[in-house]
């Protein structure tokens, strides 16, 4: 058996999950955007609602994190994989 605190629903909590879910959804634009969709781009817009800067001089960029793995087809969408965790302003 393992003890633990009693958690309750705190504004930090709800803080904490407020940016957490800002993190996530800056991940995230809306849409099925595949790979040779995003070299016709130069930014795009993140279903949290900041613009994220695309560049495709060498290889593929999200802001500064490079794109590892492209088109990953999924039943609610596609995954580009990237280097580094992107944190919104």
């Amino acid at each position: 058996s393992v003890a633990a605190p009693s958690m309750s629903r705190s504004s930090t909590s709800t803080a904490a999950c407020s940016k957490l879910k800002s993190v996530l959804t800056y991940h995230v634009v809306a849409g099925k955007v595949m790979s040779a969709d995003v070299m016709n781009l130069t930014e795009a817009t993140t279903v949290e609602g900041s613009t994220v800067a695309i560049d495709t001089k060498q290889g593929v960029k999200i802001n500064t994190a490079k794109v590892t793995s492209a088109d990953i087809e999924c039943t609610n969408g596609v995954i580009h994989v990237i280097d580094t965790v992107l944190m919104p302003e």
